[in-house]
């Protein structure tokens, strides 16, 4: 059975290019994403010359944190430092570091956690490092594909194919099931789906004994799991935080903090409602998702076997799973991308709302093999409030057949597929 790092090695992820860029004219470059995600592995290999010291060794750690200046000061000129979250203290002596011997390339950092949203540490390093988020891996790395779904949505590209005819894949739908609930971190990829289950518990216990007090003081770390838990039975839903708190029976505040906690640790994420200021109807609310579709599937029980017989469940968490693909594909697309939801209070919504600048994109996702002609309520609702700006609509559906939305040009049902195919 391959191990973790041979599986990731012989795998390229699609934030290589930009990685390789921002090392030719950045001194620090600092690659985030969760734990698991591949980052170590990732650094290693983007860098395989320069020194590799990890802070999860726990000597190691004792020297950054009793002698932060110190420890930088000894080491080489280029060098690696992974899970720098745990030791927050050096990123201020790599800020004097750098000052003294401003050359780009110079440290490549790892980290668990969005060190941007930390306290006191988002402008320790302004404009000496750059950030990139490396997320579970995308379908389209796994199988060593283009990863273009997100590139073709921006530039029109489906309806520049599509020419009135319909168009058949020779795809399975059928494989989306497991896609769906094993999710993208490495790991799992060689494991059994009840191993893969078990191995995302085992993960989740790890996250909340190690990581959680790197990111924030917390009374009772396990409520943070408990909290998890709880949101993957509702990724894909609006959040009620108040409804939240009481179920777990703790009080709103606490819930909000530990929501940034996940946030911080890139657990969750909340999608934010797309608007503009003339909109007087739309629902303010932001949706939750668990980052990776396999851990939520895992936390709230659904197995490949519930398609059918939960199919609500598995059309938010397949939600999820979609807009897992866009994020991860916008980090070698386009990183100025933005991604929200849409709801307004006639229950017209929009699953996932790309924008760049005032250019307004609308995505769909559909648990189903057959379109209904509601399908498209949603996007053309939010074509109209955007106006000129709106530059295209997808409803992505676990069908064969790509094709046009009843008689709008600008809208396409696509297969889920197209996010691993060519």
């Amino acid at each position: 059975m391959p191990q973790m790092d041979d599986v990731i090695l012989v795998l390229p992820r699609g934030i290589q290019r930009a990685m390789d860029e921002a090392m030719e004219d950045t001194p620090v470059v600092c690659l985030l994403g969760p734990r698991q995600c591949g980052k170590s592995t990732l650094a290693r290999a983007q860098a395989p010359d320069r020194p590799y010291l990890t802070l999860d060794d726990d000597n190691l750690l004792a020297s950054a944190n009793r002698d932060p200046g110190g420890f930088i000061g000894r080491l080489p000129e280029r060098v690696t430092l992974d899970e720098i979250q745990r030791a927050p203290k050096l990123l201020l002596a790599i800020k004097r570091s750098v000052d003294e011997a401003r050359r780009p390339g110079r440290f490549l950092l790892t980290g668990s956690a969005n060190l941007l949203q930390l306290p006191d540490l988002a402008d320790s390093l302004a404009g000496r490092m750059e950030c990139l988020y490396l997320h579970p891996l995308a379908e389209s790395e796994k199988e060593r594909t283009d990863g273009g779904v997100l590139r073709r949505i921006l530039d029109g590209e489906f309806s520049e194919r599509f020419d009135g005819r319909l168009r058949e894949d020779t795809i399975d739908p059928s494989s989306l099931v497991g896609r769906v609930v094993r999710g993208g971190f490495p790991e799992v990829r060689s494991r059994s789906y009840p191993r893969a289950r078990q191995w995302h518990r085992q993960y989740l216990r790890a996250v909340i004994d190690r990581d959680v007090h790197d990111v924030a003081r917390v009374r009772d770390a396990s409520e943070i799991g408990r909290l998890l838990e709880l949101l993957a039975y509702q990724t894909g839903c609006l959040l009620n935080a108040s409804a939240v708190a009481g179920d777990l029976r703790i009080d709103r505040q606490t819930v909000d903090r530990y929501l940034s906690v996940l946030e911080r640790l890139f657990m969750i994420r909340r999608l934010s409602p797309w608007h503009r200021n003339d909109a007087k109807r739309l629902i303010r609310t932001p949706k939750v998702h668990l980052t990776d579709s396999g851990l939520a599937a895992s936390l709230s029980g659904l197995t490949a076997t519930d398609w059918n017989s939960k199919r609500d469940r598995f059309g938010r968490l397949l939600e999820s799973f979609v807009l897992q693909q866009l994020i991860a594909q916008a980090g070698w697309t386009d990183p100025d991308l933005r991604f929200w939801h849409y709801r307004d209070k006639d229950q017209v919504e929009v699953d996932v709302v790309i924008t760049r600048g005032r250019d307004v994109w609308g995505v769909e996702v559909k648990a189903s093999a057959t379109l209904q002609p509601s399908d498209g309520r949603g996007l053309k609702r939010l074509a109209a409030l955007a106006g000129r700006d709106f530059r295209g609509g997808v409803v992505f559906y676990d069908g064969h057949l790509m094709m046009p939305l009843e008689d709008d040009p600008a809208i396409r049902a696509v297969p889920l597929e197209w996010f691993w195919q060519e």
